[in-house]
């Protein structure tokens, strides 16, 4: 085996780019470029962590560039395909024969079922893979039935693909030791979540009776009235919440008003007149005080921001509040939407729930903006009172 030259690699991702990017047929949505690149970068990854010579790694970056140009020809049957593709390429450059057997025996190992004959073909089978371990899995699937329908390869329906990707991660291992043990609980995770997922599809197309439609309490066939019921709810709410904050605007501005003029024209009083110093102090504690509350009522409070993969199958998270989820990426936000909206039982949960905390959000403001109301009425009362006391005994 002779040492392959970075050149020839770059060579390689050039030539393979060009034609995955130029030449692929239309409908292809999964078998992308961008997916040769991510099992090219996985395929890095897995050679660094098995302790991979440098001869090894090149020969594998080159069959993990080839291993899908086949699909610029044929559909099934492309690995073959792929690697002949390969050996006409690096035999142009020069490249040894045995190094050519190794990358085609690492394409043609891609075929499923997969049958790896040494380390390398062991390593592109599980960089090809290591999808089923990625929190996006259910996202990057969605593109392979996608491409599947498009290319009329095997079109199904979403919960005929579900059946039919519940099998491959079945029959699925990975071979190298790195993935067997970082991919292997996310892969498991992904299993889990897939098997609900059909689990429920096959729930919801159960027959029932009519008697169970209308008046089962476990029916998830809600009326337009229900829906028409949270709209409306939620807008009272929304309301409240405005008329709720304008009426705290008014006592934070009034009573600064208030406690500017108050030190400005009552203070310069204080050596001519020192027995309004204690009314003047009681008055601007007072509009202090409303003041503190009126703020207290209109302070927003959030939570952590975060979620994590077991409270969206627990049903735990408020994904309707964006205090739930400001510190996720977007992926997570948008598969755990997807997750709430494919489940009614969770969405209307979802919808009580944040109506529930809205709720005792808004009881929050009044409580406090009733203090402040309470404040501000008795402090002006006893502040007024006080005054004229002081002036009836000047």
């Amino acid at each position: 085996m002779k040492k392959i030259h970075s050149s020839t690699i770059r060579e390689v991702k050039q030539h393979v780019s060009e034609l995955l990017t130029k030449e692929l047929p239309t409908g292809l949505v999964y078998h992308t470029i961008d997916h040769t690149k991510n099992v090219v970068l996985n395929a890095e990854k897995i050679a660094r962590k098995e302790s991979f010579s440098e001869d090894e790694l090149s020969i594998l970056i080159i069959a993990a560039w080839f291993h899908d140009v086949g699909y610029i020809s044929q559909y099934k049957g492309h690995e073959e395909i792929s690697a002949q593709m390969a050996k006409d390429f690096l035999n142009a450059k020069k490249i040894d024969q045995e190094s050519i057997h190794l990358i085609q025996d690492a394409i043609r190992a891609t075929e499923i079922p997969h049958k790896p004959a040494n380390k390398i073909g062991a390593a592109l089978c599980d960089a090809d893979f290591m999808h089923l371990a990625d929190r996006r899995y259910f996202e990057i699937s969605e593109l392979l039935r996608q491409e599947w329908k498009k290319t009329g390869v095997n079109p199904l329906k979403k919960q005929e693909f579900a059946e039919v990707s519940l099998d491959i991660f079945q029959k699925h291992t990975y071979h190298t030791s790195f993935c067997q043990e970082h991919c292997a609980v996310l892969k498991e995770k992904n299993l889990e979540l897939l098997k609900k997922i059909i689990l429920r599809r096959q729930e919801k197309k159960k027959p029932v009776s009519d008697q169970y439609t209308t008046k089962s309490k476990e029916s998830t066939g809600y009326s337009r009235g229900v829906d028409s019921m949270f709209r409306m709810t939620a807008r009272n709410q929304i309301n409240l919440s405005s008329i709720a904050d304008n009426k705290s605007n008014i006592l934070i501005s009034l009573n600064g008003i208030i406690i500017s003029l108050g030190i400005a024209f009552l203070i310069r009083k204080f050596e001519e007149t020192p027995e309004i110093i204690f009314p003047t102090i009681v008055f601007l504690v007072f509009s202090l005080t409303t003041i503190v509350l009126a703020i207290l009522s209109t302070r927003p409070h959030i939570s952590g921001g975060k979620f994590t993969k077991e409270d969206i199958e627990q049903m735990k998270v408020n994904l309707l509040f964006f205090g739930s989820f400001y510190n996720m990426e977007v992926e997570d936000y948008e598969w755990a939407i997807k997750e709430m909206i494919d489940n009614d039982k969770y969405l209307y949960s979802t919808m009580i729930k944040d109506q529930f905390y809205l709720g005792k959000v808004l009881a929050r403001k009044y409580k406090l903006l009733r203090a402040a109301y309470f404040v501000f009425m008795f402090g002006l009362i006893i502040s007024v009172g006080i005054f004229i006391l002081v002036f009836i005994h000047l």
